[in-house]
């Protein structure tokens, strides 16, 4: 019996490599004419196999045909480019319906669609994992153009709110920021910030990860097999976008005072020797008392959020501390012999059960650690990107779409005029619905709990208050004091239900036990992704809408 065919769109893709083949795609392609053939012809390879399995090739671009051919990072862009573009587009997405746009990696058919494209649009601000941008970047033809949704889309009077850290843990979250464009170097976009961990001492091992929406673990920095100069620390490097910073987990197996020190570097691309920027050595107090591991009068870092940062315009590692939660203008810089990082005898916790986190001891052995605080892989700037949640920074997108497509295609100029209008039409009833179901819902109950911080558009635009976002670390059991926060928080304001996204739910059973303690109701909301249920951009604002109204009201 033949095997049956993987599909295309909807809940999956079709897989022609691993993540790594596709970042060696992406970053290796560039964008001249050899490195465009050896792409095409790697997909060709691909399609060529999958034929003589007996699987047709899933309908993609084309280098033939008279419709525009574009690529779209997420299928709600790719929906509304579609509203625009209507019978004279051929429009895909990068990461398919039900994909976290966070962390999907592009494969080798990606970069065939990528090599056929006439136009590509990315929402960006770091909302999409950066190989997806990488890929695009390289292998885009030149002179196509490649819009920024977000960031361009306040031309068309697009509202931005700055993304603000809710600072609510027992323990500093730290993570790692690259800081600067680097333009000096010549950095873009697809470059990479590198930071690496080369050497540690202390009572036990370290370990910096990260633990993706599903539970699957990064591991960045171990000191338990040594620091190895030869490779470049390749095995102990963490890379970051330009401009952005991550959130990450820190365990340690032993009480005491560890130094932990890192190096940084810039690849402007592929090809380029990396530039140095700096090294740094920052000490940590684990369950002991900091003033043991600081010089007199140091700072101890303990509660907020807190980054090692590579400053690019310096070269240089610092460490950027916002003690309560205010932001890139509240943060406080701090060179690395003048701070303590404090992990305190409450951080201790024991080694999870999960085989995915056997790197870190046995099941149940005690670590102490600094939790990820945020859930999934979760690379992002000083902007929130999730725009789309208010409609009014949707139909910006439209406008913008409908300008581009006409300056590619301006035979097409009146029909895109006309379909961005239909459009548009329908995205101000829809503004009308959601304005109208989130009003019906009385004002003393009009507060969202949810797990991932995507909604504060939505709370702006139309009128209801965030009163929680729990998104916890999978890696660990949450912390009786987080559970008694989230449960005050829906006794006191008398939440009657809490939201989950579908994608995330499976990883989100803090707040569905807790809710369930409280009485609360367990509801869906659509964040950054579609799948069976809600199909298109204007289904799922309807969707969240009526959800909010019938489980709040």
């Amino acid at each position: 019996m033949p095997r049956p065919c993987p599909r295309r769109n909807g809940a999956g893709r079709a897989r022609a490599v691993g993540p790594a083949g596709a970042a060696r795609a992406g970053a290796g392609g560039g964008r001249t004419r050899d490195g465009l053939r050896r792409a095409l012809a790697a997909a060709a390879a691909v399609a060529a196999a999958a034929a003589l399995a007996g699987c047709g090739s899933a309908a993609g671009l084309s280098a033939s045909g008279d419709r525009l051919q574009v690529v779209t990072s997420t299928g709600l862009l790719r929906d509304l480019v579609e509203n625009v573009g209507g019978e004279r587009v051929n429009a895909v997405s990068l990461v398919p319906d039900g994909a976290d746009p966070h962390s999907f990696e592009p494969t080798l058919r990606d970069v065939r669609d990528v090599v056929y494209a006439d136009v590509a649009f990315t929402n960006y601000m770091l909302l999409e994992q950066h190989s997806i941008i990488k890929t695009l970047d390289a292998n885009l033809r030149d002179g196509v153009p490649s819009v920024s949704l977000a960031e361009e889309s306040v031309k068309y009077a697009a509202e931005l709110i700055p993304l603000v850290e809710n600072v609510n843990l027992d323990t500093i979250w730290l993570g790692l920021r690259a800081r600067g464009d680097g333009a000096r170097h010549g950095a873009d976009r697809t470059s990479d910030v590198q930071l690496s961990a080369t050497a540690a001492t202390g009572p036990g091992e370290v370990y910096g990860y990260l633990t993706g929406t599903f539970g699957e673990t990064e591991l960045y920095f171990d000191s338990s097999d040594g620091f190895d100069a030869g490779s470049g620390f390749k095995h102990d490097t963490a890379t970051l976008p330009v401009d952005a910073h991550t959130h990450m987990s820190w365990a340690f197996t032993e009480p005491g005072v560890y130094r932990v020190t890192f190096q940084a570097s810039l690849r402007v691309d592929a090809t380029s020797r990396p530039v140095p920027l700096g090294r740094a050595t920052f000490a940590f107090a684990v369950g002991v008392e900091p003033t043991r591991a600081g010089p007199p009068g140091a700072t101890v870092l303990r509660e907020g959020h807190a980054d090692l940062t590579v400053d690019l315009d310096r070269g240089a590692i610092v460490a950027l501390h916002d003690p309560e939660g205010g932001g890139e203008h509240a943060q406080r810089e701090h060179r690395a012999e003048e701070v303590v990082i404090e992990v305190p005898a409450k951080a201790l916790t024991e080694v999870p059960g999960d085989p995915q986190f056997r790197f870190l001891g046995k099941a149940g052995e005690p670590i102490h650690q600094l939790p990820q605080a945020v859930l999934g892989k979760h690379v992002h700037g000083e902007i929130d990107p999730h725009l789309w949640q208010d409609v009014g920074n949707a139909m910006a997108y439209v406008e913008l779409i409908r300008d581009t497509l006409i300056a590619r295609d301006p035979k097409g100029a009146a029909a895109y005029r006309a379909n961005a209008d239909r459009y548009l039409a329908e995205l101000e009833r829809l503004d009308r619905h959601v304005r109208r179901a989130i009003a019906a819902i009385p004002a003393a109950r009009r507060y969202l709990v949810t797990t991932h911080d995507a909604f504060a558009y939505l709370a702006h635009a139309y009128g209801i208050e965030i009163a929680g976002f729990v998104t916890p670390n999978p890696a660990t059991e949450p912390s009786l004091a987080e559970r008694r926060k989230l449960g005050e928080t829906i006794r006191n304001l008398r939440v009657p239900a809490v939201f989950l996204e579908p994608n995330l739910a499976a990883r989100s059973s803090t707040l569905t036990e807790v809710a369930s303690e409280q009485g609360a109701r367990v509801c869906p909301i659509y964040g950054d992704a579609f799948d069976g249920r809600v199909r298109t951009y204007v289904q799922m604002m309807r969707f969240n809408a009526d959800s909010l109204k019938g489980c709040l009201s």
